[in-house]
């Protein structure tokens, strides 16, 4: 009877497992693909673009580094790369906490949003050529989409 339990588990963690891979490398490729059209039509590398988007849904369209980075994944040197990156291209600029001189801001300016809301439209057809492309539309059901 062990035996039966333990291979049903094995079999269900295996299916799971696998399950979980397939969606990894879907989201991988989605990834690319998508990376692939924001630099080739707006020059924007895809965390670069994700950073403006999160900036830009930000109370007064600013967030501590640690904010950001948390939004993004990023640890806190590839998010000190990010922004310098931002900044040079004069999408963000940097700003001291009024209350902790030691925190510092990133604020997305006027030329970050313009770039932001010229290349909205490429990111989403991209997003969705690569969804349909690979296969995805199911994984992103109602209940997916409806959550905040």
């Amino acid at each position: 009877m062990r035996d039966i339990v333990r291979q049903e588990l094995t079999f269900s963690m295996s299916k799971r497992s696998d399950a979980w891979l397939k969606l990894v490398q879907a989201v991988g490729q989605i990834e690319v693909a998508v990376g692939k059209a924001m630099q080739d039509k707006h020059r924007l590398g895809l965390s670069e673009y994700r950073a403006l988007q999160v900036l830009a849904r930000s109370p007064d369209s600013e967030l501590r580094m640690q904010e950001l980075a948390a939004n993004l994944g990023l640890n806190q040197s590839s998010i000190s790369r990010l922004v310098e990156r931002l900044e040079r291209a004069e999408l963000t600029v940097r700003d001291l906490c009024p209350d902790d001189k030691r925190g510092v801001y990133t604020v997305l300016t006027e030329t970050g949003r313009a770039r932001l809301q010229g290349a909205q439209a490429d990111y989403g057809k991209a997003l969705d050529s690569a969804i349909e492309r690979y296969g995805c539309e199911d994984l992103l059901s109602a209940k997916l989409v409806a959550s905040p």
